[in-house]
């Protein structure tokens, strides 16, 4: 690292105690270090991009000659510092993959990425230029697809591919808001590629009208029907039928090591799933241990939907449907990036109806389940790539 800086968004401060706390008020991201002497305070005044590690080193000692500080454990407290994601090389050159226009597109999202960071990096922009180069299948693009998919292209995955089988209905209109009332009797993947490709002409986004069947179906998409392993780095399921869809895609991605994300609306509470084969539990692991940690109090013999009663559509709004879609793309940002860090096998989101209660459900992976019980192929996570 040839000029060590304090990122802006993790600009420390000293508390009235004297403690120095650094990486903002976020929980999850801020730490706070005891100073009693005063010298880690000068150490990040001095990390501010303009010195080298050797220089910042020199002026926290001749700052503090009373301390007489071996120069070892100054730089040592350099690497630490580094090693909590904290730090960024103020000398790292531009990334030549992204044009000067796709920095600007992507300054804010970049620097939103940074401060949720949490990994040494040698250049602000590798989260960037891994979303650039990342390659993603979503399955469904009506209130919750059209969302994820508006907002992954905004975002700047490198190429998105779409399947959609039906046409705009005027009933899809409170809450898809991809498509307009000119879109109405349009096949959907037709006006959404159009809606798409007018948001950002550097992700390349591509669609088929096609219904998901069965497994097969899947299998077929995820490797471009070659059979030959997943063409896509992480597969993004918002469609909701068949029921047995998400079983579906947990099966293919197992037998893939492909990692997927699922998401949706039951009324007031919006949520998203986050799988990695051979990383957490599995969507038949979760979803097992969901079952016995309800306690619906039903009566023997009786159907949990008496609990939940299905209705012929699902009650949403642009509001619900939105919010799913953007947790979709916000859980592939982590898969894709690691920014921030997730470990799968879990589900997270929302519930409308009590602002503050979280939706947070998480499994161990179980060593009797069907689908995952067999070690399945792993692809590398994100932090693993070069």
């Amino acid at each position: 690292m040839r000029r060590p800086r304090i990122k802006p968004e993790h600009r420390a401060y000293r508390t009235v105690d004297g403690h120095l706390r650094i990486g903002s008020v976020v929980h999850g991201i801020g730490a706070e270090v005891k100073d009693p002497d005063g010298w880690v305070w000068t150490l990040v005044e001095a990390m501010d991009g303009t010195r080298s590690a050797a220089d910042i080193v020199a002026e926290v000692s001749r700052r503090h000659p009373e301390l007489r500080l071996p120069a070892p454990d100054i730089a040592q407290a350099i690497t630490d510092l580094t090693a909590a994601g904290y730090v960024e090389d103020a000398g790292a050159a531009l990334p030549e993959e992204l044009s000067e226009r796709e920095r600007e597109r992507y300054s804010r999202g970049m620097t939103l990425l940074r401060w949720m960071d949490l990994q040494p990096r040698e250049n602000p922009w590798e989260p960037q230029l891994r979303l650039r180069r990342a390659r993603a299948l979503l399955i469904g693009v009506g209130g919750t697809g059209g969302a994820a998919a508006r907002d992954l292209v905004a975002s700047g995955v490198g190429r998105l591919h779409c399947v959609e089988p039906d046409v705009v209905e005027l009933s899809n209109l409170n809450r898809q808001t991809l498509y307009r009332e000119a879109d109405l009797g349009t096949p959907k993947i037709d006006a959404a590629l159009t809606a798409l490709r007018a948001l950002n002409p550097h992700t390349t986004v591509t669609g088929e009208r096609r219904e998901v069947r069965g497994p097969a179906d899947l299998e077929d998409l995820l490797t471009c029907g070659s059979g030959a392993g997943s063409a896509y780095d992480v597969l993004l399921l918002a469609a909701d039928r068949p029921a047995a869809v998400r079983r579906w895609a947990n099966q293919v991605c197992l037998s893939l090591g492909t990692s997927w994300a699922e998401a949706g609306y039951r009324g007031p509470l919006v949520s998203v799933g986050v799988f990695t084969p051979g990383r957490g539990a599995c969507w038949e692991c979760l979803r097992s241990a969901e079952i016995e940690r309800r306690d619906l109090r039903l009566a023997p013999g009786q159907d949990e939907d008496v609990a939940s009663p299905r209705m012929p559509w699902n009650p949403v709004n642009a509001v619900t449907a939105g919010l799913s879609g953007s947790l979709l793309a916000h859980a592939a940002l982590m898969l894709l990036c690691g920014v921030p860090r997730i470990d799968p096998g879990c589900r997270f989101g929302l519930n409308l109806m009590v602002p503050g209660d979280p939706v947070m459900q998480r499994s161990q992976r179980r060593p009797d389940c069907p689908a995952c019980r067999a070690e399945p192929a792993v692809n590398p996570g994100p932090e693993d790539l070069p």
